[in-house]
């Protein structure tokens, strides 16, 4: 799986009580997306640098509203020159595919 694949594809909300991915499939994913982290198998996580406080507020606007359009909300964190977002997918309390789609997304904007 390609970064590209990911990027063109939109996040279609989990059923609740479904199954995170695990295993050789979460490492697919995850290696389409190398620059996030994953942790715990749990979440992905990625920190994004920018030279001041405006560019960072300014992507982290552009990532809201992408989130809005997505209907897939992530956690982010941010300060002078730095954004910090964070991905899962509440509903099965860990990941699924519509957080790597985000990941990509959000990849493409930074």
């Amino acid at each position: 799986m390609q970064a590209t694949e990911l990027r063109d594809k939109t996040c279609i909300p989990c059923e609740q009580g479904g199954e995170p991915l695990k295993g050789e499939t979460l490492q697919d994913y995850a290696e389409a997306v190398d620059q996030w982290h994953v942790v715990d198998d749990h979440h992905i996580v990625r920190e994004f640098e920018f030279d001041n406080f405006k560019q960072a507020l300014a992507f982290v606007n552009r990532v809201g509203e992408l989130a809005d359009n997505q209907g897939h909300h992530p956690n982010i964190c941010f300060t002078w020159g730095q954004a910090q977002v964070k991905l899962y997918t509440h509903k099965v309390d860990g990941l699924s595919e519509a957080d790597f789609v985000m990941a990509a997304k959000i990849d493409a904007l930074a």
